[in-house]
């Protein structure tokens, strides 16, 4: 059943955007007098079609993972004398390379709204507090503590930004993380008292794959409170005697502050390669008992952690979170722009091996999210199509012969050269193209593989 619900809410995103997409062509054609003979969503048979007044055929086929818009003048087909002005290999080059750039500006300014839309509806987000970060791990070589609540960061430590939730937060520091930069945090107590400006070193773990142990080592966990929420029926938890609802107040006779402190000691319960016994006293129903549960060593990436099997934490605290009309606007502009700039910053790093690789995502992996956002409420939902358009957008605008932005790349040859491109060169970036896309298609499907089987 969560299978076809995270299919189901997928095929809604595709619904959303690729009709999008392809109208932003449509329009712009039509705008520029171009004729459309198809307006396609889905590729392979057609299941749907009706031919509207001005000669489109609109079209529903087999395959609904994508789109098309066919004009007058871009196939083999002969074009009839009289209609040799709506062709669209006959319109001049300024008008030609707005129809191709219509597709990605659509879902560009999809995205903006979409974006805008979750600042003007608000939502309920947990707050940027922190609790215990974990041992060694960036956020506690910062000076980062119990309590402190992030609010502000900074690239450069000269320009700031509020951050209003932890999801924010932790967004900014994957975003410094995959770019390779350092992160400026402006933080206060839990009261808002006492300001401190600290650095992030985020650029030390430049290139490495966002896993477990990657967020482990960045060490940022929500302030909770070290209460037992669940226990894995069988685990070493559940065989030491701990219970859901049960709270943690000392480890080896040293107190328990908070639930991020709980699970750094657990990670760290271990002599070498071994599981190590630990003393807990915990409160139960009004009374104090004490347990001695020993953990699990599993592998989490290169390291072998310790593990309860056991979920800690209370909720964390949240806040509302809204925007009016102008400012929602602006900041749907302005994380759509960031988001530009992050993923092509991020591929060009893949490219020049600077960032990992297993940072490219593929369909089931959008299926998962789409899931979950369905789930968690329809701000989210909204917020996960606006980066899905984002993403189209500049997916479709990278310089391939099978993307708009390869199609652009023949236009500007042809605006500096005077000339088009010759059919034969054509071809032979085409099959290029078909490769590339080929490749980035297999590698993204083998990192959802891996990840959602949880081997990364």
């Amino acid at each position: 059943m969560e299978l076809i619900q995270k299919a189901f809410w997928f095929m809604v995103a595709i619904g959303i955007l690729v009709p999008v997409h392809e109208w932003g062509h449509y329009s712009v054609a039509r705008a520029c007098g171009v004729k459309v003979l198809r307006f396609s969503i889905g590729f392979g048979s057609v299941l749907w079609r009706r031919v509207a007044r001005n000669g489109t055929e609109f079209t529903l086929s087999s395959l609904p993972l994508g789109g098309y818009v066919r004009m007058l003048g871009m196939g083999d087909e002969p074009v009839a004398p009289h209609e040799r002005e709506q062709a669209f290999g006959n319109r001049p080059l300024r008008q030609r390379a707005a129809i191709i750039a219509a597709g990605p500006a659509a879902n560009w300014v999809l995205a903006i709204l979409l974006f805008a839309c979750v600042a003007w509806l608000g939502s309920d987000v947990p707050k940027a507090l922190l609790g215990t970060p974990a041992s060694g791990s960036l956020a506690e070589r910062a000076g980062l503590r119990a309590g402190d609540w992030v609010r502000q960061i900074s690239g450069d430590g000269q320009q700031w930004d509020d951050v209003d939730s932890l999801s924010e937060l932790q967004s900014a520091v994957a975003r410094a993380q995959a770019l390779g930069q350092g992160l400026h945090l402006s933080v206060t107590d839990a009261q808002g008292r006492g300001s401190r400006a600290l650095r992030m070193d985020v650029e030390r773990l430049a290139g490495r794959a966002p896993d477990a142990q990657l967020f482990n080592e960045i060490g940022l966990a929500p302030l909770g409170e070290p209460l037992i929420v669940k226990v894995v029926p069988g685990g070493p938890a559940a065989q030491a005697g701990l219970l859901a609802g049960d709270r943690v107040l000392s480890i080896d006779g040293q107190v328990v502050p908070d639930a991020g402190f709980l699970r750094d000691a657990i990670r760290r319960a271990r002599d070498g390669d071994q599981p190590r016994t630990m003393l807990w006293r915990v409160e139960r129903a009004g009374q104090v008992i004490e347990l001695q549960p020993t953990p699990r060593m599993v592998e989490e990436g290169s390291r072998r952690i310790a593990r309860l099997e056991l979920n800690i934490g209370s909720a964390p605290e949240r806040v509302f979170v809204s925007y009016g009309f102008l400012e929602g606007l602006s900041r749907g502009a302005q994380q759509s722009w960031d988001m530009a700039a992050t993923t092509v910053q991020l591929l060009g790093r893949m490219l020049i091996g600077q960032a990992s690789l297993k940072n490219l995502s593929g369909p089931l992996t959008i299926a998962d999210y789409a899931g979950q956002s369905a789930q968690a409420g329809l701000p989210t939902f909204i917020d996960f199509l606006a980066k899905i358009s984002m993403s189209l957008a500049v997916l479709n605008l990278l310089p391939l012969p099978m993307l708009d932005g390869g199609h652009l790349m023949y236009h500007l040859f042809e605006g500096l050269s005077g000339r088009p491109v010759s059919e034969w060169w054509q071809q032979q970036l085409q099959r290029v193209g078909v490769l590339i896309l080929m490749l980035m298609m297999a590698l993204a499907l083998s990192n959802d593989v891996a990840r959602l089987a949880g081997w990364h």
